[in-house]
């Protein structure tokens, strides 16, 4: 009887601590998430993170193109295919990628 009762007692204390962990879990998921919009609205944070797009995608335009040079026809076709049909794509549909986000 007395065993039953602190299995009880221990159960109960198991899904109230579970119901308000989730209620104070869920609130600071909230906050966080207000906080991560907040940062990435921030003007700074987008000038920075679209100029390091674009530096990155120089930069993977230029490794392209030593790469290849110092590997020539060892590129597989299907590659080469790739490469050119993504640079197509970017001056011929405005500058954008499939993020909407200017190449530019």
């Amino acid at each position: 009887m007395t065993a039953m009762r602190y299995r009880l007692t221990f159960v109960a204390g198991v899904v109230l601590g579970y119901v308000l962990g989730t209620r104070a879990g869920r609130e600071r998921y909230e906050q966080l998430k207000k906080t991560a919009q907040q940062f990435a609205q921030n003007p700074a944070v987008r000038n920075t993170a679209e100029s390091a797009a674009h530096q990155s995608r120089e930069f993977a335009g230029k490794a392209y193109h030593v790469v290849s040079d110092k590997v020539g026809d060892r590129v597989p076709e299907s590659v080469a295919d790739r490469v050119r049909h993504l640079r197509d794509r970017a001056t011929h549909n405005g500058g954008e990628d499939d993020w909407g986000t200017s190449n530019t």
